[in-house]
C-alpha cells in the first residue's frame, strides 16, 4: 500500500485528503469504490490543519466527510509517486509492441515485424509514451517508427450505420477510425471506418453495446 495526497481547490480554499494510491485512482478511472479512512478533511494535511465544517458546507454542499473525499479524488489532483509513474509508462510500451507486433506488418514483403525488432525501433526512435489509451497514439507512433523500419497497420474498412438515437455516445468509438461519414435524413450516420484488425472485435463490442446491437456493419473489400 503507497498513501499519497489528494487535494482540490473549490471556493478559494484547499483541501486535502492522504488517501492509497491505486486505490485512489482506480476510483479515478471509475473500476471500483473509494476506501477512505480518515476522519478530517484537511486545508493543509503535512501541517494537520483541518477543514472548518463551514468552508466544507461552502465548498461542498455537505460535511460528509466520505462524500467529498470521493468529490476530491474525481475531480481533483492524486499526487503519483515517480515509481508509479516509471511502471505505468513501462506497462504502456509494452502494450504498444503487444499491438504493433499483432497489427502490423512490412508493406514491403507482408510479413509482421517480431516484438523485439518493434521494441528496438521503438527504442530507436525514441517514442514519448503518452499517458492516453494506445490506439490514439498510434499513428504518430507509426510515422515516426517508419523512419527506422517499413511499417503499416494491417487494417479491415467497414461501413456502419448507427441509429440517430446512439449516435452522440457512438460518435467517440467510431471517430478515431472514420474516412467518410454521412449523415442521414432521419438523423442516422452512415461512416466508412478504417479498424486495426487486431481490435476489429473490441471494435464491434464497444459499438454493440453503446448501440444495443443496433449499428449495422459491413466489412468492404478494400480493392472495391
Amino acid at each position: 500500500m503507497t498513501n499519497t495526497i489528494a487535494r482540490i481547490k473549490k471556493a478559494g480554499k484547499k483541501f486535502e485528503i492522504q488517501v492509497d494510491l491505486e486505490n485512489a485512482l482506480n476510483f479515478k478511472k471509475g473500476e471500483e469504490d473509494l476506501v477512505y479512512q480518515g476522519d478530517f478533511i484537511f486545508e493543509d494535511l503535512k501541517k494537520g490543519e483541518k477543514s472548518s465544517g463551514e468552508d466544507l458546507r461552502q465548498a461542498f454542499g455537505t460535511e460528509d466527510i466520505n462524500e467529498i473525499a470521493k468529490i476530491i479524488v474525481k475531480e481533483g489532483e492524486v499526487q503519483t509517486t515517480q515509481e508509479h509513474r516509471d511502471a505505468e509508462q513501462e506497462k504502456k510500451f509494452k502494450q504498444i509492441v503487444d499491438f504493433l507486433s499483432t497489427n502490423a506488418v512490412d508493406p514491403q514483403s507482408g510479413n509482421p515485424h517480431t516484438p523485439e525488432r518493434i521494441k528496438s525501433a521503438l527504442e530507436q526512435a525514441h517514442i514519448n509514451v503518452k499517458n492516453v489509451p494506445i490506439e490514439n497514439q498510434i499513428p504518430e507512433i507509426i510515422e515516426k517508427v517508419n523512419s527506422i523500419i517499413p511499417i503499416k497497420i494491417q487494417t479491415k474498412k467497414i461501413k456502419v450505420t448507427i441509429p440517430a438515437i446512439h449516435t452522440g455516445k457512438a460518435y467517440g468509438v467510431i471517430n478515431q477510425h472514420k474516412e467518410e461519414e454521412k449523415w442521414l435524413d432521419n438523423g442516422s450516420l452512415e461512416a466508412v471506418l478504417k479498424v486495426p484488425s487486431g481490435i476489429i472485435m473490441d471494435f464491434y463490442d464497444k459499438l454493440n453495446s453503446i448501440t444495443h446491437g443496433s449499428a449495422l456493419s459491413e466489412e468492404i473489400k478494400e480493392d472495391e
